[in-house]
């Protein structure tokens, strides 16, 4: 019997959120069709695996209903701990279906799954299992914040979370600082949306006046907010942080 094949399949950047607009404004039409076909998935939640495909079914029929579908949840220490690494999960098991011929879909809660997000043990695993990976088109968070915001394209790095401990956050901007200053490498990192305002008054109070600051959130959403400045320029202005997912960047 011939493998099935792994598809990652992005969602809205609206997911988690409050769904807004045609699922087709933000997804091209063989994305979302190759998602209709599918009917095994692996996700970091049921429930919001569930919403997207209840969307899905509204712009193209779904090949099982909904209560057929067959979705398996990555483990909760994935999603802390990350999937990479020595001890990373092995996510083998996960990917049955498809030794079974079955095509199977890795999703996340928003955007590309695998980036920024769990599922890079999902990844790694099929490729142990000789199985074909096929990464679909969509939004990714970080590339559009990052295309928006003027700052190096050609040379960037995303380092992920920051330290939560506020001099260890600010001894880690104040070297991501430096390695932008002195190779023009931009430097992209997220943040917990109830922490925004901490980070937020870590950049301003840590960072030297001259080095601009980008931040991005709503990306692809009729409210979406992109916006680039100095730290000298930006306390000048209101906060722009809320509680939402956000894209912050860094860069001379």
């Amino acid at each position: 019997m011939p493998h099935g094949r792994l598809y990652l399949v992005p969602t809205p950047l609206d997911f988690g959120c409050d769904p807004q607009g045609d699922l087709r404004d933000v997804l091209p039409v063989g994305t979302v069709a190759a998602a209709a076909r599918l009917t095994h998935w692996i996700c970091e939640n049921a429930k919001s695996a569930r919403a997207f495909l209840k969307r899905v079914g509204e712009v193209q029929p779904l090949a099982a209903p909904l209560q057929q579908q067959a979705i398996t949840e990555l483990p909760r220490e994935v999603h802390k701990k990350g999937d990479h690494g020595p001890a990373a999960f092995d996510a083998r098991g996960l990917l049955q279906a498809a030794l079974q011929g079955h095509d199977v879909g890795l999703i996340s809660e928003a955007g590309m799954p695998a980036v920024a997000d769990p599922g890079a043990s999902v990844v790694r695993a099929a490729h142990e299992l000789g199985l074909e990976v096929v990464p679909l088109v969509g939004p990714v968070s970080l590339l559009l914040a990052l295309a928006a915001s003027g700052l190096n394209g050609q040379s960037f790095a995303f380092v992920g979370y920051l330290p939560q401990d506020a001099a260890a956050r600010t001894q880690r901007l104040r070297e991501l600082e430096a390695l932008a200053v002195k190779t023009g490498q931009t430097q992209m990192f997220i943040e917990t949306p109830y922490r925004n305002a901490a980070l937020w008054q870590a950049l301003l109070q840590g960072l030297k006046p001259a080095t601009r600051v980008a931040i991005a959130s709503g990306l692809t959403l009729p409210d979406a907010q992109c916006r680039t400045a100095s730290v000298a320029d930006w306390k000048q202005r209101p906060a722009p942080v809320g509680g939402r997912p956000a894209v912050f960047a860094i860069g001379p």
